[in-house]
């Protein structure tokens, strides 16, 4: 398989199409999202992320009349749906790895069957905390902080495994991390986010993928910011075209982002959301012009299944 710093560096300069999915809910049959997916396949993204899941707990009633939390997995497969997408579509494909949720021996036998069916990239993520918990706290036994998995990946391209006494051909992952250009969250201040990021490439990270922007001058401050640090790897830019009204603040509240006055201006004069829909494509399709004018070295849309929406914008500039 090729490498994500690969497939740019071959690019010489042309902006790449790339897209992230999320795995079905359980039971749900896989060809729906493939389905999905497919008329984006025109525009041949040589990647495609496949998000990664933690357990949430559910209240279950017991036999004794009790209520009992129980964990559950709602999106499993991220790697069965990683090995569909290569031997369907001929793409490369980038499976999320997070901490939230799992153990650093978990991680390993994941990252180890990667490793056996030939995937050479991964995005190394914290993850989300757990829904009722609202600060993030890992399992037992698990990374605290995505720099801490960056090494353990890091670590088995050196041939390290987590069991000193075990031997194993070392990998050859290309690990990609996040990157906010509005601030993560948690982060006290830009300075400490700037940090941080700075110290997960200098632990192994080769690029960098953007959270959601809507004003391309955060990501342009962004990158600037970067360079300005000495951190010189890709910084692909994450884009969504906006689709509800609803949006405006479940976007705003869950990602933590701001939305130019010009777009929320427009988004009011909408009579509906199919409306809405088309201001969002409109908006996408000049957001991404101007970063292809910048040289972003790929257009990384976050599709949440869906694709009319993307294919529009993805037609009017590639």
């Amino acid at each position: 398989m090729t490498k994500v710093t690969e497939f740019i560096r071959r690019a010489e300069g042309k902006t790449l199409f790339s897209i992230e999915i999320i795995p079905p809910l359980k039971g749900q049959n896989i060809n729906e999202l493939l389905n999905s997916i497919e008329p984006l396949m025109e525009f041949k993204p040589p990647f495609v992320d496949v998000t990664y899941h933690r357990e949430e707990l559910i209240d279950r009633v017991a036999s004794d009349g009790t209520i009992e939390r129980i964990p559950i997995r709602k999106r499993p497969g991220t790697v069965g749906i990683c090995a569909r997408l290569m031997e369907r579509f001929h793409v490369d494909a980038v499976p999320h790895v997070i901490c939230g949720g799992f153990t650093k021996d978990e991680t390993e036998d994941v990252l180890i069957d990667l490793y056996y069916l030939g995937i050479d990239n991964v995005l190394v993520l914290r993850g989300d905390p757990e829904k009722s918990a609202g600060i993030f706290k890992p399992k037992a036994g698990g990374h605290t902080y995505a720099s801490e998995l960056v090494t353990q990946v890091d670590n088995m391209n050196k041939g390290i495994l987590l069991n000193a006494e075990t031997e194993m051909h070392a990998t050859d992952f290309c690990i990609g991390v996040a990157g906010y250009p509005e601030k993560h969250f948690d982060a006290t201040s830009f300075d400490t986010d700037y940090a941080h990021l700075k110290r997960k490439i200098e632990l192994g990270a080769n690029y960098i993928v953007t959270q959601m922007f809507f004003d391309n001058q955060k990501y342009f401050q962004f990158v600037e910011r970067c360079r300005a640090e000495g951190i010189t790897v890709p910084v692909i830019p994450g884009l969504k075209p906006l689709s509800t009204r609803k949006q405006l603040s479940v976007l705003a509240d869950i990602f933590h982002l701001e939305f130019p006055k010009e777009l929320v201006d427009e988004v009011n004069k909408c009579a509906s959301d199919k409306d809405v829909r088309q201001v969002g494509v409109e908006w996408g399709i000049q957001q991404c012009k101007e970063l292809m004018a910048y040289g972003v070295p790929v257009l990384h849309f976050y599709t949440m299944g869906k694709s009319d929406n993307v294919s529009q914008i993805a037609r009017q500039v590639f």
